[in-house]
């Protein structure tokens, strides 16, 4: 895994927006985003490549990557799976190394192509559920729905799965010398927009 990427609307919210297409986040799942790129941090001693990818464009999304300090967001895509020639060419970033965590169909084709797909579940679209269980273009398939913390819980996973969870938590809590080091450097990124 070299690369978080991760869908926006009906990610990290429920997917409602208002008039000026503004949605929400939730601090907890910036916290699960945090302490995953931490994670990895501490295994690789670099922060793993970091982006959202919408198929809207949507100044909530832009703000947070910004103030979250991620490498990329991409707004406007309609056919995602495009990303990945962008990643393979500026960032030497293979398909098998890219973690995606998505809800909908407009999703799929950048699934399909990625190494670890984390989908998230709604109640609205137990078709959509079966279908990817059927193609096999989802590893895991989130207990929380949309709008419900389920980057979080995706976070929490990846770090299980990798045997970091308790020490990236305690690394964090003790704002360590690791810990210290990886938040300097993470707020050093700036954020391209594309």
């Amino acid at each position: 895994m070299k690369a978080l990427i991760f869908d926006w609307d009906g990610v990290f919210h429920s997917g409602y927006k208002d008039e000026s297409r503004s949605s929400s986040f939730s601090e907890t799942d910036s916290m699960g985003v945090n302490m995953m790129r931490f994670g990895y941090y501490l295994l690789n001693k670099k922060i793993p490549f970091t982006a959202i990818i919408s198929g809207e464009n949507n100044p909530t999304a832009i703000h947070w990557a910004e103030r979250e300090h991620l490498d990329l967001t991409i707004s406007g895509m309609k056919n995602k799976v495009e990303a990945l020639d962008y990643l393979q060419s500026e960032h030497d970033i293979k398909p098998n190394e890219v973690l995606f965590v998505f809800d909908d169909i407009l999703d799929l084709s950048l699934a399909k192509e990625s190494g670890a797909r984390f989908l998230v579940r709604k109640s609205a679209n137990p078709l959509l559920i079966d279908y990817c269980k059927r193609k096999q273009l989802a590893d895991y398939i989130t207990g929380s729905e949309s709008g419900q913390h389920c980057v979080r819980e995706v976070s929490e996973v990846v770090l299980s799965n990798l045997q970091l969870f308790d020490e990236t938590v305690d690394k964090r809590v003790a704002f360590d010398d690791d810990y210290s080091a990886y938040i300097k450097k993470r707020n050093a990124i700036k954020t391209k927009r594309e």
